[in-house]
């Protein structure tokens, strides 16, 4: 479904540089957006100077940036919420909005490809990815054009290797055991981080975002499955080209992650958007998740933005706190020195934009669970800020979040 699209896009983008170099400057004028009408004006000259560069094989001398037409600043610091498909396409949204305009936060981090493998809203019914489209978000690009009028910063959230949908439709790009495709405990199929028709199956839905306005992709679930090294020998799966590394499993789990991310951020390139990855928070503690395949250091340096899922209810007994998710200010501070100390000795570090943490983890607990409330949520934020760390993204996954809180980061 995906290759299919991708050969013929590679095809029709040579095509069109080469007729580009053969057009007379004078003839080249505009193109308009179908999306809303408005008509972008094209750089003659320097569509025409790449086009022969191109032929010549000389290396372009500037690459495009496409061009949304809408218009959003990047906030002082990003500070924002997670919102689904249903809550952005439904009567929510209007709350959610008026959450944003009523306090210090101004962000919204949208899903556009969710947990299951879905895409959130329809595209047009030629695109590959129609069958895959459920209608949450009726009419995406208007919704993008409200957070423009109300300066509010949008990112698409593109969940990648957790894709029961692709999985189950094509098994040859997942894991199977005893000739099924397998799925973990909670009943989740994954694709397969080493083949690399699955990066470009969602590289291109995350051009999709970029082209209805997004300004940042942010990547989720950039990994292996959980326990992956316990696995590891009973599934069935194609190493792809990494089979003929010369690296122990581990090594090429963690070198297939870190090339998606560069491949990632590669593409979008020509599209002017940021570049995020969502990583589990205990992978900055030590060199790499043996499983997974994602090392910190290196996912860091291949992207613009680094979210590290620090929620306190994700630890157990970690930095010498017996029960984490009941001391969410000293959690935070403890994780961020670390997450300082390791992105302190990169040449080009991300800008650190952590999870933070606005629900009840009630699987923790017997009795009642510790309630996340106005102090606990407030706790995080300033724990981060004193440390240096001014961005931050809150969770909730039914994005009913706590009222009264105050987001304004210290002086």
């Amino acid at each position: 479904m995906g290759k299919t699209f991708i050969q013929l896009k590679r095809f029709m983008t040579i095509s069109l540089l080469t007729i580009l170099a053969l057009i007379p400057v004078h003839t080249l004028h505009a193109e308009e957006n179908e999306d809303d009408g408005e008509v972008l004006p094209v750089k003659d000259l320097q569509v025409r100077e790449m086009s022969l560069e191109l032929l010549n094989n000389e290396k372009p001398a500037a690459r495009f940036v496409y061009n949304s037409g809408l218009t959003f600043e990047y906030p002082d610091a990003v500070r924002g919420i997670y919102v689904t498909g249903n809550s952005a396409g439904g009567s929510r949204f209007e709350s959610l909005l008026d959450l944003v305009e009523s306090t210090d936060l101004n962000a919204m981090v949208i899903d556009i490809k969710e947990d299951h493998g879905n895409i959130t809203f329809k595209p047009d019914e030629d695109s590959p990815y129609y069958d895959i489209a459920q209608p949450y978000i009726k009419e995406p690009r208007k919704m993008l054009e409200v957070l423009e009028e109300k300066g509010i910063y949008p990112i698409a959230r593109v969940v990648v290797f957790k894709d029961s949908i692709l999985a189950k439709e094509r098994p040859e790009l997942s894991f199977k055991q005893n000739g099924q495709v397998w799925v973990n405990g909670r009943g989740e199929a994954f694709v397969n981080p080493f083949m690399k028709e699955v990066w470009e199956y969602n590289v291109e839905i995350a051009k999709m975002a970029a082209e209805l306005g997004f300004m940042e992709i942010q990547f989720d679930y950039v990994r292996f499955p959980e326990g992956f090294e316990n696995r590891d020998e009973e599934l069935e799966y194609d190493q792809g080209e990494y089979a003929e590394l010369e690296e122990d499993n581990v090594q090429k789990r963690v070198t297939a992650v870190t090339d998606f991310v560069a491949y990632a951020r590669e593409q979008l390139h020509s599209y002017g958007v940021d570049v995020s990855v969502d990583i589990f928070g205990y992978s900055a503690t030590i060199p790499e998740a043996p499983g997974i395949g994602q090392n910190f250091s290196k996912i860091s340096e291949n992207v613009d933005v680094i979210s590290s899922m620090i929620y306190p209810s994700h630890w157990t007994s970690y930095f010498g706190i017996e029960k984490p998710d009941t001391q969410p200010y000293k959690l935070t501070v403890e994780y961020a020195k670390v997450e300082n100390e390791v992105l302190g000795k990169l040449d080009n570090a991300p800008t650190s934009r952590p999870w933070i943490q606005d629900f009840e983890a009630p699987w923790l607990y017997s009795g009642p669970p510790t309630q996340y409330g106005v102090k606990e949520v407030e706790d995080q934020i300033r724990a981060l800020n004193e440390n240096g760390i001014d961005e931050y993204l809150i969770w909730n996954p039914g994005n009913s979040y706590t009222e009264g809180v105050d987001y304004t980061p210290l002086d």
